[in-house]
């Protein structure tokens, strides 16, 4: 297939609830991701993304961007670098992130595996706090246009000395109807946020569905080996990770 520009943009409203609380409140956000090829096998591929929850609680915003450069042969891998920029904002306080790192995909047959790796830091205010994170993302088709994932991350701030870790986890099923750009797509996630020096944490279920409209490629599988492949973690509860 001769490489070309292609992409994606999508769609999802749910909700979430905090482990132990009474309260469900909405989520919902959005995204576009756009591969431009170059240089035969080369890519560079942009992202915007934005998430929001509110309802019981007061809202919190989560805006993100990155750009992935990598090399992909589409029988095999891909493998390259991105880059990442956050901001939240919650009740007049902003907080800022960035991080950088590797990233690989190998592709058997139907199965995707895909790895990140990344090191950054956090701002709030005057203080910076050092970060770094994994993880792994795992994709099967079991059609060309039916596409079942899950996912693990884990990321690490440290805050003067004492870390918080957040262990995030996903399952997704996402159906594009044949001979068209649309696709629907189910989503649950959970994280755990947990400092080192505290007996408590903070959990999060959330569960949403979504719709996502692309261009430029035929079946899901095809914008998976040849599209906007890569992506970067999305935070369930709207926290400043990667």
């Amino acid at each position: 297939m001769t490489p070309h520009v292609s992409g994606y943009g999508e769609l999802y409203l749910g909700g979430l609830r905090f482990v132990g609380d009474d309260y469900t409140t909405r989520a919902g956000g959005g995204a576009v991701r756009i591969n431009i090829p170059f240089a035969e096998r080369w890519n560079l591929q942009g992202d915007l993304s934005y998430d929001r929850i509110w309802g019981h609680y007061a809202p919190l915003d989560d805006t993100r961007g990155a750009v992935h450069g990598f090399y992909r042969d589409p029988d095999r891998f891909a493998a390259g670098i991105f880059a990442a920029y956050t901001s939240v904002g919650e009740s007049g306080v902003t907080v800022n992130n960035y991080a950088v790192g590797p990233e690989a995909q190998l592709y058997f047959g139907n199965l995707t595996l895909y790895g990140q790796a990344s090191v950054g830091q956090l701002t709030i205010s005057d203080f910076h706090g050092d970060q770094w994170g994994i993880r792994a993302v795992a994709r099967y088709f079991v059609r060309k246009n039916l596409r079942l994932d899950a996912e693990l991350d884990f990321n690490r701030t440290d805050y003067n000395g004492t870390n918080e870790d957040v262990v995030g986890a996903a399952v997704q099923a996402m159906y594009r109807f044949d001979e068209t750009p649309w696709a629907v797509f189910g989503r649950y996630e959970f994280e755990r946020r947990k400092f080192e020096t505290s007996t408590q944490d903070t959990r999060a279920n959330k569960v949403v569905i979504g719709l996502r409209a692309s261009f430029g490629s035929d079946t899901l599988f095809d914008e998976d080996r040849n599209g906007a492949t890569m992506d970067t973690y999305r935070a369930a509860s709207v926290i400043n990770t990667k």
